[in-house]
């Protein structure tokens, strides 16, 4: 039987990428991108991060990235998620089996492949072929390993060419000992900071640790990981990704809000893409926690952060009875004389069809109310988000969030499409 092979395909500098596809003017151009609200820097551009750290707020840094020629855009979600799913795409029909583990990233099964490295590279050519984006592969016999042999590919991209193959032992040896331990797959920084007190710099030392002190100190996690880094696969390739047990939808508002009625409809949009998100996984919600809170980090604005859990009456996904409970909590929270900064909207105690219970007297939900949604989620589905909507989700909110610098939609908008000029 074939050893396991796993690849990791991850998109460089993702979201600056994704601004560049339909910019070529900005090939040489440092790029960042900023959170919600034009927040803090959340994205950065290979050039661009000798000027700025991540997570910078944009006001502290903005006159820097002015001074330096670096160009920020406000965050094109919509825009990413479009390109990511054609990326996505064109893997999937490239390698034997797929599980897609993040909005950039791919663990992709390539055992029994022959030539592994010359896959990588036609995958890395097919992605930007097909999309536009640079991408980097790692090939290993543990996802820990792909994930470690695809920083190398990344950090040594004109010597590797974007592919890094450790599937050899001494190739996997060599990388280990010259990878800082920092760099390994769920490696935070205060986990850095203990492994470093114990004398595990680099990701060889985390390898030859002693599992059973690792699982002792830390967790099983971290002893996992170390097994994964030695070549012994502990983590399976996951092609369907399992249900969220948990969904929530929560912005901050583009300014501060006084009045209940605009609160109102921020929770009403918030719920509608919960109930999306909801039935797009099959799932059913029991209960529904609304939360609002005032602006944390101003020291000149008075706190107040208040949330409360409400019961549905049946398990349902029907937006319509999500919003109407969801508005219930809201009018007992909400308090007046507060300058609110940010709703959120958290399904709790999910279950799948068929998982629950059912009361033989207990009210069920409706079967006219599934029909309502599957014909919501179809038209959506066809003509795009919000084209039918529950009336109380604004068009345009004026609460809506902050996004001055933000691109067109140039795959996801049809008037905002790129324009071709024809000569």
């Amino acid at each position: 039987m074939a050893e396991q092979v796993f690849a990791l395909i991850d998109c460089n500098s993702f979201y600056a990428s994704c601004e560049r596809v339909f910019r070529p003017d900005l090939q040489r151009v440092p790029i960042v991108v900023l959170s919600n609200n034009d927040g803090c820097v959340i994205a950065r551009s290979a050039d661009a991060k000798p000027f700025v750290k991540m997570g910078e707020p944009f006001h502290k840094v903005r006159e820097t990235l002015e001074r330096n020629g670096v160009l920020p855009f406000s965050s094109n979600y919509a825009l990413y998620g479009d390109i990511s799913e054609r990326v996505m795409t064109t893997i999937e029909n490239l390698v034997p089996a797929l599980e897609v583990y993040s909005i950039d990233e791919a663990f992709a099964d390539l055992t029994g492949v022959p030539d592994r490295e010359a896959l990588g590279r036609r995958i890395r050519a097919g992605v930007l072929k097909a999309t536009g984006i640079p991408t980097g592969v790692g090939i290993a016999h543990s996802k820990t390993l792909a994930k470690l042999a695809n920083a190398a590919a990344k950090r040594w991209q004109k010597q590797t060419g974007g592919v890094v193959d450790i599937c050899d032992p001494q190739r996997r040896d060599k990388l280990l000992k010259v990878m800082p331990v920092a760099e390994v797959w769920g490696v935070g920084r205060r986990m850095n900071e203990h492994l470093t007190a114990m004398g595990i710099r680099t990701a060889w030392d985390l390898a030859h640790a002693d599992a059973w002190t690792l699982r002792k100190q830390f967790s099983v996690v971290i002893e996992k990981t170390a097994r994964e880094l030695r070549g012994t696969p502990c983590l399976a390739l996951e092609e369907e990704a399992a249900a969220k047990q948990e969904i929530c939808s929560s912005r901050a508002f583009g300014q501060r809000l006084y009045e209940l009625e605009p609160i109102r409809e921020a929770v009403a949009t918030y719920a509608t893409r919960a109930s999306e998100k909801l039935r797009r996984q099959g799932s059913l919600c029991k209960r529904i926690r609304v939360a609002i809170r005032t602006g944390m980090f101003n020291p000149d604005e008075v706190k107040f952060s208040r949330g409360i859990v409400c019961e549905l009456p049946y398990p349902s996904d029907d937006t319509r009875l999500i919003i109407r409970t969801a508005q219930q909590g809201l009018e007992t929270i909400f308090r007046q004389g507060y300058a609110y900064a940010k709703a959120e909207i958290m399904l709790l105690d999910l279950c799948q069809r068929g998982q629950f219970t059912e009361d033989l007297f207990a009210e069920l939900q409706p079967v006219a109310a599934e029909k309502v949604m599957a014909v919501l989620d179809e038209i959506n589905g066809r003509w795009g988000r919000g084209t039918l909507r529950p009336a109380r989700v604004p068009v345009t909110p004026g609460w809506g969030m902050k996004r001055e610098l933000k691109s067109p939609g140039y795959t996801t908008c049809w008037t905002e499409l790129w324009p071709v000029a024809c000569r």
